[in-house]
């Protein structure tokens, strides 16, 4: 079991060294990509013909290989974790985008007649009606962008063992030591999945308002079902 936790001495990390490593390159990234997703956002529901070219665009940038952005990008930075973040941030606006539109475009139009009518002008709608109702659309695209940060930070391994985990990954084939190949896709995915979990708490936290799935399965039964579960 020692093996598991025992890292090679050239990647000048301990295993909790790694673990903090891969989740500042992989959530740095999301928090940035939720900055630029927000204002983007905003513009595209207000003006609606915005949205086809920037969902366009947002998708294009995510197909593009990561390898292909480390090579435009070393030039300017280098061999470092900035090389890994920008593709990083550039791919979560794929998801956060749309999700956050949706989200956005789901508020009833009462909602808007309301705030406008005491006053709220766009922004201030924007910030203090519309967002805190689109928050469980907002939480399911940070979600997925997260997760998906999470696995995809392991490709930094290939310019200058900036993959955090992933590095263990390339030190598992040099050193012929599988435990360390095993060691990184494990904790990668327990990190996905307690930031997983982690945002789930946050979002009931921000929306005590939103029916729990218990109340929601609930609400589907036949009422004496209902009651007799309730007891």
């Amino acid at each position: 079991m020692g093996e598991f936790f025992h890292m090679p001495s050239d990647l000048q990390h301990s295993y909790l060294g790694l673990v903090g490593w891969h989740l500042e390159e992989s959530l740095i990234p999301v928090l940035v990509g939720l900055l630029l997703a927000l204002p983007t956002a905003q513009v595209c529901v207000r003006f609606r013909w915005l949205y086809p070219p920037v969902l366009w665009v947002t998708t294009v940038l995510y197909a593009i290989p990561s390898l292909a952005f480390f090579v435009v990008l070393i030039d300017w930075t280098g061999q470092s974790e900035i090389t890994v973040m920008i593709p990083l941030t550039l791919y979560s606006l794929v998801v956060l985008v749309p999700a956050i539109v949706d989200g956005v475009r789901s508020v009833p139009e009462e909602t808007h007649a309301a705030a406008t009518a005491l006053g709220f002008g766009p922004v201030r709608r924007y910030a203090q009606v519309e967002l805190p109702i689109a928050v469980p659309a907002i939480f399911a695209g940070l979600r997925v962008a997260t997760v998906s940060s999470i696995s995809l930070a392991s490709i930094g391994a290939l310019i200058g063992n900036q993959g955090a985990l992933g590095n263990l990954l390339a030190d598992a084939m040099f050193y012929h030591r599988p435990i360390l190949a095993v060691s990184s896709v494990v904790t990668t995915a327990v990190l996905a999945i307690a930031a997983d979990a982690a945002l789930v708490l946050c979002r009931r936290l921000l929306t005590p308002w939103a029916p729990s799935r218990q109340r929601r399965s609930r609400a589907l039964l036949p009422a004496p079902v209902a009651v007799e579960e309730a007891r």
